[in-house]
């Protein structure tokens, strides 16, 4: 009786020490939540890159309830994916097709697996930069992304490039780590609503063409 005590004592010390250091690696991994929708709740990886940084959940939850319906049967697009926070919420919250532009190789790799674990097939990765895909797509979208890596300071060139391709009355979410107004983004932009979450400034701009 003794005997089998003591076996399962070391059997149980054996799991609870396997299960710490789950924890442990998981501790040290790259994750997102997705907040809302078909997909509430899952975490998904993300590579580990300087200056990748998902949107923060507050400033996430806080766009997606800007948006509401909009997003609903939207096409979207993502200039500077990374992650693909906005983008896995957009497509979990009902949205009709998303394009992600990520020019990392392990983090557009990652994004893609992604995808085929969430089994999404209106969703298309395009691993190249944003300077370089605006001009091959054919699309005019709904609700854009605008999230560059700030010390790259893209924010004028990339919403000159893409303002052709945004309906007129589509969204535009910009991110940046500065007051939104010094952006130098085009006229036609009208700010709707603003947030704002430690350094980050967040907002939601309509285009609304005279």
């Amino acid at each position: 009786m003794f005997h089998q005590y003591k076996i399962n004592r070391l059997l149980k010390l054996n799991h609870q020490h396997r299960r710490l250091r789950q924890k442990l690696v998981n501790k040290g991994k790259n994750q997102l939540r997705i907040i809302g929708g078909e997909w509430k709740r899952r975490v998904l990886p993300f590579a580990s890159i300087e200056g990748l940084r998902p949107t923060p959940d507050r400033v996430r939850e806080t766009l997606f309830n800007w948006l509401m319906w909009d997003v609903q049967n939207a096409q979207v697009l993502d200039l500077c994916a990374g992650s693909g926070a906005l983008s896995f919420e957009a497509l979990s919250r009902g949205a009709a097709n998303v394009v992600m532009i990520e020019p990392n190789h392990n983090q557009a790799k990652i994004l893609k697996e992604n995808i085929q674990l969430l089994k999404s097939s209106n969703c298309q990765v395009m691993l190249t930069t944003a300077q370089q895909a605006l001009p091959t797509l054919k699309t005019d979208f709904d609700l854009v992304f605008l999230d560059p890596p700030y010390s790259l300071d893209l924010w004028q060139q990339l919403a000159t490039l893409v303002d052709p391709l945004i309906k007129n009355q589509g969204h535009i979410y910009v991110e940046a780590d500065r007051d939104l107004r010094y952006l130098q983004l085009p006229n036609s932009w009208q700010l709707i609503k603003q947030t704002k979450a430690g350094a980050v400034r967040a907002g939601l701009f309509q285009k609304q063409n005279t």
